[in-house]
């Protein structure tokens, strides 16, 4: 199973240095992905800006937005962002699309949070037509830029219930799954749904099926651990982004081991790391568990 890792947008002491430190420890490093995910409301970076950032100072690893929260943008502003940032990271790129799950960050982008799924399903049509050449409308031109992978980018859906899985069977190269505290039986429900899905929808591919989680290593890693998961969440209550942060114990490297080998046992093929802080040593801790499971 390959690794990579989600960078951490939310962080309020990122500064150039961290950030392209970051970047170049990921790209020579064991890892196979740099990601970054999507939020504006809070402290965290804008992922368009940061990922075309690490497309152009990378090489080797792939560049994937976790995700484009897709009903809060036109999808044809997706698309030529896209495929301009797979043109920057020569045809390094791969997307995520999701709905996400904060209203506010919807009110901030001045977009109602309503049919989201049925939105999605649309928009993600509507930007394969257009990395297939199609005008958007009567008199339009083309939107560029050209593709650098044939089809475009492959196309993840960031789901994990039922229904949604279903709906993604249908246009998806595959699925970003997640349990935040990587949970093996969590994980290995979401695969077995996946696999059930795109075989119900007929599908002659096997779908991409990465995995995400949350988690710490190094001085104070269970502190940081729950400090994040807390901030994180706060938005869903106080109280219950409590319940959930003082749950999450990915912070020692038998349990984040514990979690890599449960989510491969499932048939998970890539697993994104969401590291609770931005100290570099917390990409030597997982150079270490990586190292370690050979």
């Amino acid at each position: 199973m390959k690794i990579g890792l989600c960078f951490p947008y939310t962080q309020e002491a990122l500064d150039r240095d961290v950030i392209l430190e970051w970047f170049r420890r990921v790209d020579e490093g064991p890892f196979s992905t740099l990601s970054c995910g999507e939020r504006m409301i809070g402290t965290s970076v804008d992922m368009m800006a940061l990922l075309g950032a690490a497309a152009a100072v990378t090489s080797r690893v792939r560049i994937v937005p976790t995700l484009y929260v897709l009903p809060m943008h036109p999808a044809i502003k997706v698309a030529k962002h896209a495929a301009t940032l797979d043109l920057i990271a020569g045809g390094r790129v791969s997307i995520t699309v999701g709905i996400g799950g904060r209203v506010h960050d919807y009110m901030c982008m001045e977009k109602e949070p309503v049919r989201r799924y049925a939105r999605m399903d649309e928009q993600v049509a509507q930007i394969r037509r257009i990395w297939s050449g199609e005008i958007p409308f009567e008199g339009a031109e083309p939107i560029g830029p050209a593709l650098v992978q044939p089809s475009g980018p492959p196309i993840l859906a960031g789901v994990m219930g039922p229904k949604a899985t279903a709906r993604a069977a249908k246009w998806a190269d595959g699925v970003y799954s997640w349990s935040g505290n990587g949970v093996a039986e969590e994980m290995k429900t979401q695969q077995q749904r996946v696999v059930d899905e795109w075989d119900k929808a007929g599908r002659d591919t096997a779908p991409a099926r990465m995995g995400g989680f949350w988690c710490s290593s190094g001085p104070n890693a269970d502190d940081n651990l729950k400090a994040y998961v807390y901030k994180y969440l706060k938005v869903i209550g106080e109280g219950p982004a409590k319940a959930i942060a003082g749950m999450c114990d990915r912070s020692s490297e038998d349990k984040i081991m514990a979690s890599l080998d449960a989510y491969e046992e499932a048939g998970v093929e890539e697993c994104w790391l969401n590291t609770a802080t931005a100290e570099i040593s917390e990409i030597d801790a997982i150079e270490q568990i990586i190292d370690r499971r050979g």
